[in-house]
């Protein structure tokens, strides 16, 4: 048998020991880092529009059959009780002490089946769920690229910008449809159907939309002819890895599974090689308790999908904890002044900072940073990064809602300690620490 996540925690002093020096970095997008070069494609999204390829970083999980509602409602946080065709939900699952262990974007297809789409932590519990329980569902899964092939069942688009429904409309020779966020259609471009759901990534208007991979050429070449004159360009992975953090969603959550007589048999089932197994931390948060790194729905707001209403897993402790004090889901606005003197560092004699590699400082799969206020630990910084929207350093701040006060001054320590990890994106460095402004949105 192969060996389990279990096994690999056995053989190392911590859960934590492992994490803070495994050997990846941040999360990988496999498409070119740049099509033409992300300054460009940054300001596609403000300007004109951008056009991002999602075709190969996710993984897709297909269920159908009688009890698929009551699937999903029992192992997650949401409400599924009129969750019709062409309607989509964000949905979220938290392990029995109510931290969050994945979420994914859940479709319900025209044709009846529950497309789940995200990052492996979700995937795979649903898949661990199926296996255990007691459903009468079918269940098929799509790997990501990096675990499976290029064999995809599904090509994935997303199109952001003023212009992106323009291009769109030329694309489909008719207007789109009106959608709410989140609302679901379907359209044709060059004469294949493709479902599409609205959203608004970088705050700005799009739709991300898909269809059999088969027809991926045809209708990329179809859009891209649509947008040549109304400025759309083509976004690498470099561009990509911004757009989360400006809209404010948190891309990478670490799986609350290494702890709990929960989640024991499910890090038996888990490989050695698996996302969960093999993900890293980075960041000047020092703890020697690994739920000090695990977030609740509160902490990325996803509080709002909590559906009272039903019996699903972890409602017990999130119940609890419903009326007391909660972290909130802010943005920091970095000192330009404190950016300087880390780039700058790298120019003359003296200490040198953790490198602020641009546009994304993104040097772990799961990063953590103190905030601090007078001193005080307040929260984390997650997600450091520049767009040429913002105009300047940003990251995600999660801050004792207590210690929320828009416009007020915090202090990042920026870099890890003791010169830096084992990672193979950390160079050796010393800490330092970066001023910044809580405010509401990325935009100030």
């Amino acid at each position: 048998m192969p060996n389990s996540m279990n096994d690999k925690l056995r053989t190392y002093p911590s859960t934590l020991d492992m994490l803070r020096n495994a050997q990846v970095g941040f999360y990988q997008f496999p498409v070119p880092d740049e099509h033409v070069n992300w300054r460009v494609e940054q300001n596609g999204w403000r300007d004109t529009a951008v056009l991002f390829e999602q075709s190969y970083h996710m993984t897709d999980i297909y269920v159908d059959g009688p009890d698929k509602l009551k699937f999903l409602a029992d192992i997650s946080i949401n409400n599924f009780t009129d969750f019709a065709p062409m309607k989509a939900v964000q949905m979220v699952v938290v392990s029995d002490s109510g931290h969050i262990i994945g979420d994914a974007v859940v479709f319900h297809l025209q044709n009846g089946e529950l497309q789940i789409i995200g990052k492996p932590s979700c995937g795979n519990f649903v898949e661990y769920a199926y296996e255990t329980g007691d459903y009468d569902i079918t269940l098929r899964k799509d790997l990501r690229v990096l675990e499976g092939d290029w064999n995809r069942e599904m090509y994935r688009f997303q199109i952001q910008g003023p212009n992106a429904f323009k291009i769109l409309e030329i694309a489909t020779g008719s207007p789109m449809p009106e959608l709410r966020f989140f609302g679901m259609c379907e359209i044709t471009i060059a004469g294949c159907l493709v479902t599409g759901l609205r959203h608004g990534m970088a705050q700005a208007p799009g739709l991300e939309f898909w269809g059999p991979y088969a027809e991926r050429k045809k209708v990329l070449n179809a859009v891209m002819a649509a947008g040549k004159d109304h400025g759309l360009v083509r976004g690498g992975g470099r561009t990509y890895s911004t757009a989360g953090p400006q809209s404010g969603w948190v891309g990478s959550v670490l799986p609350a599974v290494y702890t709990g007589d929960d989640m024991n048999d499910y890090r038996d089932w888990l490989p050695d090689t698996s996302y969960e197994a093999t993900l890293s931390i980075g960041g000047s948060l020092i703890s020697d308790k690994i739920e000090d790194y695990y977030l609740d729905p509160w902490d990325v707001g996803y509080h709002r999908l909590i559906h009272w209403d039903h019996q699903f897993k972890g409602r017990e402790a999130l119940l609890a904890r419903k009326d007391g004090p909660h972290r909130k889901k802010i943005w920091l606005q970095w000192s330009p002044e404190d950016v300087l003197k880390i780039q700058g560092s790298m120019l003359k004699d003296g200490p040198t900072y953790k490198y602020l590699e641009m546009p994304a400082a993104h040097y772990a799969t799961v990063p953590y940073d103190q905030v601090l206020i007078d001193g005080k630990p307040v929260g984390i910084s997650i997600y450091a990064a520049y767009t040429t929207a913002v105009g300047g350093w940003f990251s995600i701040g999660i801050i004792n809602e207590v210690d929320v006060e828009f416009g007020q001054e915090v202090e990042i320590v920026w870099g890890e300690p003791g010169g830096g990890t084992l990672k193979p994106t950390v160079e050796p460095h010393e800490q330092t620490t970066i001023r910044a402004k809580m405010t509401k949105t990325a935009l100030g």
